[in-house]
C-alpha cells in the first residue's frame, strides 16, 4: 500500500464503476492519502467489488443514471464535504496529491478563500500507446476536487461537469498531473464516441436546436486548426493528429445526428 495511507486527509474519494476490475485497483492505490474512499458500482459482474473492498473502499450500488446523475448520487455518499472525484482508469501523481493536501489542510485552517468551490487539475491522456502533450489532449484541464457545499456535477447524461451552486463561486487551478490511463483500443474508443455524439444529438433535439450546414462544416475546421496548429497536437506525432481528428469528426457526427433526429421530428 502506498505510505500515503498512514497520513491520510479528511477528504472523500469518490468513483463509479462498471466492471472497472483490471483497472481500479491502480487508481485506489494513488487515492490512499483520503481518508474516505466510496465506490459506487453498477452491478459489476466482474471482480470490481472485490477489488475495491481489498482497498478499504465503501461500496454502494446502483443502477445506472446517466453520469451526471450517477456522480451526483456518488458524491451524496462521501463522508466528507470536500470530495475528489475520479474514474477508474484515472490516477492522481504523488506532485498532484502534494497540492491536494495542501488545499485541504489550507481549508481546514480557515486560509482558503470562501468562495473557492474547487480546483481544475490539467489531464494526461494516453492515447495509442503515447501520453499527450499538447493539441486538445493536454493539460485537458479536468474540474475534479470541490466543496459539495458549493458546487455539484451537472445532469447532463454524457460530458458532465461540475458546476457551481452558487454566484459567488469560484474555481482556481492545481498543479500536478491526473494520468488518464485509458487502455481501450481505437475501436473501443471509437464506439464509445459514437455512442456520445448520439446522446448529444438527442440533448440538443430535445432543445430543439437545429443546426445549420455552416455548423457541420465550420466546427470540425476550427477544431482542428485550434487544437492541431494553435496549440501544437503535431507534437504528439500520429497519435495526436488520430486523437484530433476523431474530435473533429466527432463535432461533425453529432450535429449531422441532431439534423437527422430534428427531420425525423418535423416528418411525423
Amino acid at each position: 500500500m502506498n505510505t500515503a495511507a498512514n497520513n491520510r486527509i479528511a477528504l472523500s474519494a469518490v468513483l463509479i464503476t462498471l466492471n472497472a476490475g483490471k483497472q481500479l485497483a491502480a487508481a485506489l492505490e494513488s487515492l490512499q492519502f483520503c481518508a474516505d474512499l466510496v465506490v459506487v458500482d453498477s452491478n459489476s459482474s466482474d471482480n470490481t467489488v472485490e477489488v475495491a473492498e481489498k482497498f478499504s473502499a465503501r461500496v454502494v450500488q446502483q443502477n445506472w443514471l446517466g453520469f451526471g446523475p450517477q456522480k451526483q448520487f456518488a458524491v451524496a455518499q462521501a463522508k466528507h464535504d470536500w470530495v475528489l472525484c475520479l474514474d477508474a482508469d484515472e490516477r492522481v501523481t504523488p506532485e498532484l496529491e502534494r497540492n491536494i493536501r495542501a488545499v485541504i489542510q489550507q481549508a481546514e485552517q480557515g486560509l482558503l478563500p470562501t468562495d473557492v468551490a474547487g480546483f481544475d487539475m490539467p489531464r494526461c491522456n494516453f492515447f495509442l500507446g503515447r501520453y499527450l502533450r499538447h493539441g486538445e489532449g493536454y493539460p485537458d484541464y479536468s474540474r475534479r476536487l470541490f466543496n459539495r457545499r458549493m458546487a455539484n456535477w451537472s445532469n447532463d447524461a454524457v460530458h458532465e461537469k461540475v458546476e457551481s451552486s452558487t454566484s459567488s463561486a469560484r474555481f482556481e487551478k492545481l498543479e500536478g498531473d491526473l494520468l488518464h490511463e485509458s487502455a481501450e483500443s481505437l475501436e473501443s474508443y471509437l464506439n464509445k464516441q459514437n455512442r456520445y455524439t448520439s446522446i448529444q444529438a438527442h440533448t440538443l433535439a430535445a432543445r430543439g436546436k437545429w443546426p445549420g450546414i455552416s455548423k457541420l462544416v465550420l466546427s470540425p475546421v476550427v477544431r482542428f486548426i485550434k487544437f492541431y496548429v494553435v496549440r501544437k497536437g503535431f507534437l504528439d506525432g500520429w497519435p495526436g493528429f488520430v486523437h484530433i481528428a476523431v474530435g473533429c469528426f466527432n463535432s461533425f457526427i453529432k450535429y449531422a445526428k441532431t439534423r437527422e433526429l430534428m427531420q425525423q421530428k418535423r416528418d411525423r
